[in-house]
């Protein structure tokens, strides 16, 4: 559900007509609609079906759309970093922290990097409130279920976001507790990713055994035990812990809440949201009175930087020629992932059949993200083009099938790894038997390869690539041969510890090698 006119009540500590994040399919956009999950001045202080402990759990559900954590320094590290895509716009804009993150090596003063770092551990903060609110709060009553589910939810957020940290720095100081004096938390050291990785496993598995299976009707934005297991599967992966990432994978690939029937072409659009194909989706919403405020900056960042009608975003994350030049002839997946300027005497089309604006002359790039397009019906109704409306895909089914197969590849399971790559490929050639032919080898170097490039292509432009790389240990071959000749694995796979929190911190903190 995403757009809205009725109104919303602010309370306390957040104002709580947050989206939440949505697990569920079938969930649609309407106008005149209540926003998912939030509160008005007949509900406080919570409907029936939802808790006690919302107040905090809403604030922790709204950070997930914050400019710090899922909008500008988000795709910048973890999508323009990469070889399938570069800064986009022109040659200077964004100045040299985002510049540095396209082309290496990132600087210690770079505001992206310290945008991360304060946007994912103000989250955890949050976290931290929240749980103290529920092991310690007395005045709050509720059933022990009650409690347990509250938790999982927030030890959910709170894994993830441990998770991006340690895949962003390296050694992150582990924080678990709130603090009497919160400048004390700048004072934490750190603690190194042998010791991050457990916890962040420890948060995830509470928050798989505690989650339902599917959210209550009246919310479908919230968490589930799904969600929970397939993040679960790519820590896992991370630290190529193989056969337990099979299990995680396959306990939502059995679980029957999520499947591949929606179409790829569907699945990125406004009425693809919340599909069968959603795990782990950051919802936004806008109404033409409220166009950005319980919306996210995404879309937005990446949207076509033209004129009139096509003034969409700043025209950020372009997909790059090593991209393009990736996929198999005829792949259905390129047209869904690659919006194409027009040219002289080569004009171009929009999903929804718009003319596209000329390049060099009225459109800087050659290249933008279709999966950021935004429906022209979305734009009528919100009277605005930046898109803060579109949700963002954080964990796809697809993803977990993948991840399955990459696993049971290492462990030796090929046929499984081959049927799990076979799943996946069908539903992107859409019964043309004419393209994307089965993956038939059993080498496993070869069906590794194979893996590897379904990936690249299935989750193009989605966040993972360039943390892909680094796992895989092929990040200096990938990234030189795309022409992003400054990068050096060993200094480069890790951001910089921002200067400003070390210098908050007195020098507890430490930089990473080589800044």
């Amino acid at each position: 559900m995403k757009l809205f006119n009725k109104k919303q009540l602010t309370v306390g500590i957040t104002c709580l007509t947050l989206a939440l994040v949505a697990v569920t399919p079938g969930c649609k956009k309407f106008l005149d609609t209540d926003i998912q999950g939030g509160y008005t001045a007949d509900n406080y202080p919570y409907p029936s079906g939802s808790g006690p402990y919302d107040v905090y759990i809403n604030a922790i559900y709204g950070d997930l759309r914050s400019y710090n954590v899922h909008a500008d320094g988000f795709i910048v590290a973890t999508s323009i970093r990469s070889d399938d895509a570069d800064k986009g716009s022109t040659a200077s804009d964004g100045g040299s922290d985002v510049i540095t993150m396209d082309n290496f090596p990132v600087l210690p003063n770079n505001g992206r990097g310290n945008a991360l770092w304060t946007g994912y551990y103000g989250m955890i903060t949050k976290c931290n409130t929240a749980l103290d609110a529920i092991a310690n709060n007395t005045n709050i009553v509720a059933d022990p279920a009650v409690k347990a589910q509250a938790e999982a939810e927030v030890r959910f957020v709170r894994g993830y976001a441990y998770f991006m940290l340690v895949r962003l720095f390296g050694n992150v100081p582990l924080i678990d507790k709130v603090f009497a004096d919160p400048a004390a938390q700048s004072n934490v050291a750190q603690s190194s990713p042998d010791v991050i990785y457990p916890f962040i496993e420890k948060d995830l598995t509470v928050a798989a055994a505690g989650l339902p299976m599917v959210p209550p009707a009246k919310f479908p934005g919230r968490l589930t035990a799904g969600a929970a297991n397939g993040m679960l599967a790519k820590v896992y992966l991370t630290q190529k812990k193989w056969g337990a990432a099979m299990g995680v994978a396959s306990a939502v690939i059995n679980s029957g809440q999520y499947d591949l029937s929606t179409p790829y072409a569907k699945i990125f659009s406004e009425d693809g949201e919340n599909s069968k194909e959603s795990i782990f989706e950051v919802q936004a919403t806008a109404s033409s009175s409220r166009k950005t405020e319980d919306g996210i900056q995404y879309a937005s960042i990446q949207g076509v930087r033209g004129v009139n009608d096509f003034n969409m975003g700043w025209g950020w994350n372009t997909p790059s020629p090593f991209l393009e030049a990736a996929y198999e002839a005829n792949d259905p997946r390129k047209a869904r992932t690659i919006l194409y300027a027009s040219k002289a005497g080569a004009q171009s089309r929009t999903l929804y059949n718009e003319i596209m604006p000329l390049y060099p002359s009225e459109v800087p790039n050659e290249r933008y993200n279709n999966k950021v397009y935004t429906n022209p019906s979305f734009r009528s109704a919100v009277n605005d083009r930046g898109g803060w409306w579109m949700n963002v895909r954080i964990l796809r089914y697809a993803d977990v099938v993948l991840m399955y197969a990459e696993a049971a590849n290492e462990t030796g399971a090929t046929q499984e790894a081959i049927d799990k790559l076979e799943m996946v490929r069908a539903r992107a050639r859409a019964g043309n038997a004419a393209i994307l032919p089965k993956v038939t080898t059993t080498d496993k170097t070869g069906l590794r390869l194979a893996i590897q490039q379904e990936r690249r292509i299935e989750l193009a432009m989605e966040h993972d690539r360039f943390f892909d790389l680094v796992r895989w240990g092929i990040a200096d071959d990938a990234l030189h041969a795309a022409g992003k000749a400054n990068y050096l694995n060993s200094r480069d796979a890790l951001l910089p510890i921002p200067q400003t929190q070390i210098d908050l911190s007195k020098n507890v903190l430490k930089q990473n090698p080589g800044y």
